[in-house]
């Protein structure tokens, strides 16, 4: 998400489309960004909700009212900022329409990428007709809150996936729907005689723990750390429904930018090299590498999984006193790091 869009959001209300909300009512955020352009007369109070880490410190750091849990009701007003997940999309639609007052205004903008116009279509096919305005490379659209909402969110809310009939997730969450290829060739590598701390990096609902745990049975503790808040909850449910003997910790950090408190034996990781758009982008999963190198003891191991034409192995190399492929197929390759 640009910050185009954060302005395309705001933009109606600078240009006087629509009125701003003013002091002593209160504003629902969702997917909420740092960026929004401060404007004369909109005094209202802004709830920012945002379950990524690193866009939540952003906002935290401009002095934002910010949340990564969703909770309140009877809001005057909403701000929705698309993704590029139709599902997580829709649910915000439809927590939108759940917690702002009857004929409160929703507003909600985003590019084509992130869904903006499937949004439109149906809202229009639900009954609601919004009005719109490009701006900055996206679409801003409003409408009022209709004073029944119940079948529009009943058609909007999306439930938990359950994935191989031990598993759950939510849409917008990494591979919530399946288990990833890259993370079940991780899986086919991990260690059955494993029996100290290990950290599960960009741990997402939980897979990769799962495995590791059921591989190696005397494994001492496993801390999971993930930058989506929804995702760790996931993974707290899944580890305990599925591993309830596992001594497990969760951590919801931004791996790149708050490293690990503690040293661990054995680091696994699957890391994201999606920043934004859909080029891949190494810097995230070398930036992850480097905070693994830095928190793994003396002949301490990384075992990772990543896309075969992303380039890992330099950094491997440069962080660690040796490092390998361990097998590669069509679209991934087992990475193996020694400190």
């Amino acid at each position: 998400m640009s910050r185009d869009a954060v302005k395309t959001l705001f933009h109606p209300f600078a240009a006087d489309m629509l009125a701003a909300p003013k002091a002593g009512e209160r504003v629902l955020f969702l997917g909420a960004e740092a960026g929004a352009p401060r404007l004369d007369g909109f005094d209202a109070e802004i709830v920012s909700v945002q379950n990524l880490r690193p866009l939540y410190r952003a906002l935290q750091a401009q002095g934002s009212e910010v949340t990564p849990d969703l909770s309140g009701e009877d809001y005057d007003a909403a701000l929705i900022l698309c993704g590029k997940h139709r599902g997580e999309n829709e649910n915000r639609l439809a927590e939108a329409l759940t917690r702002v007052k009857a004929g409160g205004l929703i507003v909600a903008a985003g590019s084509k990428e992130d869904g903006i116009v499937t949004l439109r279509k149906t809202l229009s096919k639900l009954g609601i007709e919004a009005e719109s305005t490009p701006k900055y490379h996206g679409v801003a659209i409003w409408f009022g809150r209709p004073e029944d909402v119940s079948t529009a969110v009943s058609k909007l809310k999306q439930e938990a996936v359950t994935i191989e009939r031990r598993f759950t997730a939510m849409p917008g969450m990494f591979s919530h729907d399946r288990i990833d290829g890259g993370s079940e060739l991780l899986a086919s590598r991990l260690p059955t005689d494993f029996d100290g701390n290990a950290a599960d990096f960009g741990a997402g609902w939980g897979y990769l723990s799962i495995m590791l745990a059921e591989k190696s049975p005397r494994t001492a503790r496993i801390d999971l750390f993930e930058a989506d808040w929804n995702a760790l909850e996931f993974a707290k449910t899944n580890l305990l429904e599925n591993c309830p003997r596992l001594t497990t910790r969760f951590f919801w950090q931004d791996l790149a930018a708050e490293p690990p408190k503690e040293k661990y034996d054995l680091i696994i990781m699957n890391p994201p090299f999606h920043a934004g758009g859909q080029a891949a982008e190494p810097a995230l999963g070398q930036a992850l590498i480097k905070t693994a190198a830095t928190a793994l003891r003396s002949g301490g191991k990384l075992l990772m999984v990543a896309n075969r034409g992303l380039p890992y192995e330099t950094v491997l190399s440069s962080e660690f006193r040796k490092s390998e492929e361990v097998c590669r197929n069509s679209r991934f390759k087992i990475l193996s790091a020694q400190k």
